[in-house]
């Protein structure tokens, strides 16, 4: 079942850009916009990074760190955030099981055809690591936006 708000964010730990790693542990403290995503370097996910990377310094003046999530391997995270000149954490749940937690791996379908994949989801994650937002099904324009409001209010 998914995570809602109110409850303890499902803990995780995700090999990342740059050859690191991630966990909520290692966040505590701060607060954690962690958006998933289906693919990197596509249209709509481009978009979404370009908007988080444009409000970057609007997030980190408000103490949050963002943290992208997507299946996609390191390397290609890698060719993204430096294509894109994205600031932020890119996070690879190769295994999915991150996804599966937070209730984003769905079965979507396109031109008739069923498929499993990401479903574009954003969390924002108190200092303490209970969920405070969710937005399911996002649509790119003003998403970015409406997460910084709710950030500020957190």
């Amino acid at each position: 079942m998914a995570p809602d708000i109110g409850q303890r964010a499902p803990d995780f730990e995700m090999a990342t850009d740059g050859g690191g790693t991630v966990s909520l542990a290692g966040l505590a403290g701060r607060k954690v916009v962690l958006y998933f995503y289906p693919r990197d370097d596509t249209p709509g996910c481009t978009k979404e990074a370009c908007g988080f990377r444009d409000s970057h310094p609007d997030f980190s003046g408000l103490d949050a760190v963002v943290v992208g999530v997507s299946r996609d391997s390191v390397a290609k995270h890698d060719k993204f955030k430096a294509k894109y000149d994205l600031p932020f954490t890119l996070a690879s749940d190769g295994d999915g099981s991150v996804c599966e937690s937070y209730g984003t791996w769905v079965e979507k379908s396109m031109y008739g055809r069923k498929f499993m994949g990401i479903e574009r989801a954003t969390f924002l994650i108190d200092e303490t690591g209970v969920i405070r937002n969710v937005w399911r099904k996002v649509k790119v324009n003003g998403h970015v936006d409406s997460v910084l409001e709710a950030v500020g209010a957190v």
